[in-house]
């Protein structure tokens, strides 16, 4: 079994790590974009050229699926993705948790980009599941930039200024970058620090695994002989992880576990 999954950059690290945590025998392809990041400031019809190309170096290696492990892909890109590749393979979207953290009652603030906070694509899935629970939303500009560099003192001012424009009687988190998971611990010590109750934290890694593996008709086998290969992949170029990808539990998990090549041309 070989899953294959897709991003701008590292951001992908948090839904990798959970299909091997489901799946410690599966081969893993991360295509990641370099050469073309940030995503965010470019138009729809660049993202979803930029997307093909990483999705299409990823599909080369001949995966059973492909998750698109990006939020800004999958605003953009997807439907083209789907569009080109499904059905001989099923293509599985990243969308912010709103639907289950609206679930659990309200209010809920939702952490993005800049470019995703106040879009259209954004207010739809509020409309949609949060229907009579106050949403907030909370653009974190420089976080993903941060995280995808590693730069601790960015990371903490980022994080540290969305905290403080959180209000008061928020429950719930929806971590609207799949970027920002790889940063939750940092996101929780942030909230209490300021005196906040705990609060649920949700992000679609989990989901994200576990919907790839029923596209394909899986079962999750934690206890799996740990025989999954890994293969990197950057603009279309056989690759090995980037030391920022190591610095994070998710990156060194991937590292550590299994055969590691670096690169499976």
């Amino acid at each position: 079994m070989k899953i294959a999954l897709m991003d701008v950059g590292i951001g992908l690290l948090a839904a990798a790590a959970a299909v091997r945590r489901l799946r410690p025998d599966a081969d893993l392809v991360l295509s990641s974009d370099p050469d073309g990041m940030p995503w965010g400031p470019r138009t729809p019809q660049d993202v979803t050229a930029r997307a093909l190309v990483v999705a299409e170096a990823a599909v080369a290696h001949r995966p059973d699926a492909l998750i698109v492990a990006c939020n800004t892909a999958s605003v953009h890109a997807l439907a083209t993705l789907r569009a080109r590749f499904e059905p001989d393979l099923p293509v599985i979207g990243t969308v912010p948790a709103i639907k289950p953290a609206a679930a659990g009652g309200g209010p809920v603030a939702v952490w993005a980009t800049p470019a995703t906070t106040g879009s259209p694509y954004l207010r739809g899935l509020i409309e949609e599941f949060a229907d009579g629970v106050r949403v907030t939303e909370v653009a974190c500009p420089g976080l993903s930039d941060a995280v995808e560099s590693a730069d601790e003192a960015a990371i903490e001012r980022a994080v540290a200024a969305a905290a403080e424009r959180l209000q008061d009687d928020v429950r719930s988190v929806v971590l609207g970058c799949t970027h920002y998971e790889l940063v939750a611990g940092r996101i929780r010590e942030a909230l209490r620090g300021r005196g906040l109750p705990p609060l649920v934290l949700h992000g679609t890694a989990g989901a994200v695994a576990a919907q790839a593996l029923r596209r394909i008709g899986e079962r999750p086998a934690p206890q799996a002989p740990a025989e999954g290969t890994l293969t990197v992949i950057h603009s279309g170029r056989a690759a090995a992880l980037p030391a920022a990808a190591l610095t994070y539990d998710e990156g060194r998990a991937l590292r550590a576990v299994g055969p590691y090549a670096g690169v499976r041309a």
